[in-house]
């Protein structure tokens, strides 16, 4: 059976899906995948839609990951296309979504079709968020738990995102690094600057506490990563008189992070250092982190070979092997198996006018068709 992944990248563009609506995506995807004989199953958490498909009983388990939601339009009055039509204009598709990341959803599900269901040996099987650009609390970290409580088996994993660089397929991620974050509040003691005595202020104590944690080198670097970095992204006193020692000072950081690190050793440090800064002061300093996923690696072997050999087939690219960016929904993923990002050239991902060649969109469902073909040479 063939199934156009143009036509169905336009059907799910066309629902609004700007996170944390699904605007019947969802249900676009499910009657696409039960059209080729898969059980879906959707999972919603909060007000989030995901979706878990399977076609298949037997191993080995290999798994689509990918995402509905998209980010928000922006400056509507910019986009030379409607966000949401879905335009194709001179073999280009327009609008959000189009390369991040329901282009490949799509052509997850083409590639699907177009493999004889007779033939097919072990599972095939799609694993869908509708949170993956929003807070990703409700999304695939949610079903990734459900299917290990039910001890559903996954053996490998390809996600969608757009990780090509300028051409389909120079690129495939084989890990990421892991993100930390922190929110930092010093609380002092309001005064007038002529009598410093009567008050406590929190802004000496927030630059001294900053420049100890930027003076730290984290590393110098990991086999297949870069360095990690700590960057601050704000500071804030909100203190409009020139004549008054400020009540509170508050800080937002986040560290990006290679295998070195764990996110919880770098949070106990950030915890430490804050300890330190109130010593002696007659405020508090109070700290909030949030780990969004740690630092992993798909160690280069048969599955990223399998990869590298679809793309390679398609595109006659030799894709070279990357952990750059920032995090994705892979992080979560990799907790079940192994797992290479693949996808779309992401140059215009979360800009206004989106687009994606159709023949760019066409190869790459014939890469992920060959990636099927040649996993289950390799692992069945």
């Amino acid at each position: 059976m063939s199934l156009d992944p143009v036509a169905l990248a336009q059907d799910l563009i066309r629902r609004p899906s700007v996170t944390p609506a699904d605007a019947g995506a969802m249900d676009v995807l499910q009657a696409a995948l039960e059209g080729i004989g898969f059980n879906c199953r959707r999972m919603k958490f909060g007000e989030i839609e995901n979706l878990y498909a399977r076609r298949g009983t037997t191993g080995p388990n290999f798994c689509f990951a990918g995402h509905t939601d998209v980010v928000p339009v922006g400056d509507v009055a910019a986009w030379k296309q409607g966000a949401f039509d879905a335009g194709v204009v001179d073999g280009v598709l327009f609008g959000r979504g189009a390369v991040d990341m329901k282009g490949a959803v799509a052509a997850f599900v083409a590639a699907c079709a177009a493999i004889e269901r007779k033939d097919q040996r072990g599972s095939i099987s799609l694993l869908i968020t509708g949170d993956e650009e929003g807070e990703a609390d409700d999304g695939t970290v949610r079903v990734v738990q459900a299917l290990r409580d039910e001890g559903e088996v996954i053996d490998h994993c390809v996600v969608g995102e757009p990780s090509s660089l300028a051409k389909l397929g120079d690129q495939m991620k084989i890990g990421r690094r892991g993100s930390v974050s922190a929110s930092i509040v010093v609380e002092g003691i309001q005064g007038h600057v002529a009598y410093p005595e009567r008050a406590a202020n929190p802004v000496p104590v927030l630059i001294r506490l900053l420049e100890r944690l930027q003076s730290r080198v984290l590393d110098d670097g990991y086999p297949e990563f870069p360095r990690s970095n700590l960057e601050v992204t704000t500071i804030d006193v909100g203190n409009a008189a020139g004549n008054v020692i400020p009540a509170r000072a508050t800080a937002r950081l986040n560290i990006r992070f290679n295998p070195t690190h764990t996110g919880k050793a770098l949070a106990d440090w950030f915890q430490a250092e804050c300890g330190k800064a109130g010593e002696g002061f007659k405020g508090t300093v109070s700290l909030k982190t949030k780990i969004s996923g740690e630092a992993f690696l798909t160690e280069p072997g048969d599955f990223v070979g399998v990869c590298s050999a679809a793309v390679r087939e398609v595109t006659g690219l030799d894709p070279a092997l990357s952990t750059s960016g920032g995090t994705s929904d892979a992080r979560f993923i990799r907790s079940l198996c192994p797992v290479v990002e693949l996808g779309l050239v992401g140059a215009t991902m979360h800009m206004v006018d989106e687009c994606v060649p159709v023949e760019q969109l066409r190869d790459l469902t014939k890469v992920y068709g060959r990636l099927i073909d040649r996993y289950f040479d390799t692992f069945a």
